[in-house]
């Protein structure tokens, strides 16, 4: 096991007064990450990551003196998914590409993030493009285990203590599933709330910016740097809200050991005072399922048409297929699938409006993380809601017969993301009593 605790918040505040020393720190993580990358295989290679952040560490320091003046992630080390761009780092995207082809502006999230003092740690590792081809990173809590996919690296990376906060992207499920098999927390705001601009997009229509951390406090600071028009001001309706359960085929999509964990949750949570609303939801899953597959197969060969026609023989089979997918299907079919997750959004939030749930709750994976690194595991129980364009958010919540972590999918109506991370904090509370 390769796990290391660390809150974002906490760090945060220590850094900024000066009671941590920047340098300590680094050095600290340098060694961390000598010593554990070599099994865990999260990061992509850097000979001289540590003088090079030794060297920013004191510009930082020089630009900011004064601890009163210091910005909200001052020296915080972050982890950047590698279909980022970032300036001074090549852009592989998981794949045998050109770096050069993914040479664009540096993406505005990381900007807004180096604006509020953060430090980058370096880029991790993705799966091919961000779909299912895997990469060779491992899970901290079992090497013989997948950390999930596709922010396989940055959800490793947090887990293992390198960085206390990495940037994901979710097109499916690829940072709620990697987050519960890791046993963190994963945050994958409103479509767009973070802008995505910089990215190397697969479905332009479904990608989503979001986050990894392992305490809400820092999940929420980091929110309030990155998401558009974040209110810090408290707006829940109740202290405890009403959480639903969405009945029906699209739960059955799990597995009977994680269907099991997740009633023995729900149980949990409705001892400790909260009220659980059972509701027949997303009974067209399988439709739901399909057209978002396919939307994504029509964007990716869109955004790798040109690519794809002259470096065809450096694409992975998985890539390869879902380009040849996405190409047999129309221009006009292409602008229906991208009006269907509003639809599913819109129903989604009249049957919270009908029935008064205020969040979803919901099995974070079919699973627990699967042995071996063929598969990053299957991102279906995360499906409808990046469909739907819907924040929601990983939270640990206890533990399989095997030792590996198992995480609660927390989800909200569309833009309300603030009070989403505001209830999670209790739950994620009551959550850490499980065994």
């Amino acid at each position: 096991m390769y796990v290391k605790k660390i809150s974002l918040a906490q760090l945060a505040a220590s850094l900024r007064s000066g009671h941590k020393n920047l340098n300590d720190y680094i050095n600290e993580t340098c060694d961390l990450i000598d010593e554990v990358e070599p099994y865990l295989k999260a990061l992509l290679p850097e000979p001289d990551r540590r003088q090079r952040l030794l060297k920013e560490a004191q510009e930082l320091e020089n630009k900011f003196p004064n601890p009163d003046n210091r910005p909200s992630l001052y020296g915080i080390l972050t982890g950047i998914k590698d279909i980022y761009s970032v300036e001074g780092f090549a852009t592989q995207a998981g794949s045998r590409l050109p770096a050069e082809l993914f040479s664009v502006p540096e993406a505005q999230s990381v900007r807004l993030i180096k604006q509020a003092g953060a430090l980058i740690l370096g880029k991790t590792v993705t799966t091919e493009f961000a779909y299912f081809h895997p990469g060779p990173t491992r899970n901290p809590y079992n090497l013989g285990h997948t950390p999930g996919g596709s922010s396989s690296g940055s959800a490793a990376a947090v887990a293992a203590g390198f960085c206390p906060l990495a940037f994901g992207t979710q097109t499916i499920g690829s940072i709620i599933r990697p987050a519960a098999y890791c046993g963190i927390i994963g945050f994958k705001p409103s479509y767009n709330r973070i802008p995505t601009e910089g990215l190397v997009y697969f479905s332009i229509t479904s990608d989503h910016v979001g986050l990894f951390t392992q305490d809400i406090e820092g999940m929420k600071l980091a929110a309030s740097v990155l998401c558009t028009n974040w209110q810090t001001s408290s707006t829940e309706k109740r202290d405890l809200p009403v959480l639903g359960v969405p009945e029906g085929p699209y739960l059955k999509q799990a597995t009977p050991e994680a269907l099991d964990a997740f009633g023995e949750q729900i149980e949990f949570l409705e001892a400790k005072g909260y009220e659980i609303k059972r509701v027949q939801a997303l009974g067209d899953i399988q439709d739901i399922n399909d057209r978002h597959r396919r939307l994504g197969a029509a964007e990716m060969a869109r955004v790798h048409r040109l690519w794809y026609q002259e470096y065809k023989a450096l694409y992975s089979d998985h890539s390869a297929k879902v380009y040849e997918k996405g190409e047999k299907i129309t221009d006009q079919e292409l602008a229906q699938l991208q009006t269907k997750g509003l639809e599913l959004r819109e129903s989604l939030a009249n049957s919270m409006a009908q029935t008064g749930i205020d969040l979803w709750l919901s099995p974070a994976a079919t699973d627990w993380a699967p042995r071996g690194l063929e598969s990053t595991g299957n991102p279906i129980m995360n499906l409808p809601w990046t469909h739907a364009g819907m924040p929601v958010i990983s939270l640990p919540a206890g533990w399989a017969y095997n030792g590996l972590p198992l995480g609660l999918q927390v989800s909200a109506l569309f833009g309300y993301d603030e009070r989403m991370l505001s209830w999670s904090d209790n739950i994620f509370k009551v959550l850490q009593d499980i065994r």
